[in-house]
């Protein structure tokens, strides 16, 4: 199960520090209480994430292949 977005995906490479579905939670579930109202577009991917990590079993999280896909050719990353 592997429904998650690129952007969902992304997201859960950069707080995968733990290495296992419970602790990508805490730290997603941590980053959201820091978040401004104005980050409404952030809170809306955060909470999306959680929720389909809350679906999937410990063994589903780890066959996931957890790499962050940042497309280098990106405007945003000046090239």
């Amino acid at each position: 199960m592997n429904d998650f977005t690129f952007e969902e995906q992304n997201l859960v490479c950069i707080y995968n520090s733990s290495g296992t579905r419970a602790g990508v939670i805490v730290a997603l579930t941590e980053m959201r209480g820091y978040l401004e109202p104005d980050e409404d577009e952030l809170r809306t991917l955060t909470d999306s994430a959680l929720s389909k990590l809350g679906r999937m079993t410990d063994a589903e999280f780890t066959a996931l292949d957890l790499f962050p896909d940042f497309e280098t050719e990106d405007p945003a990353y000046g090239k």
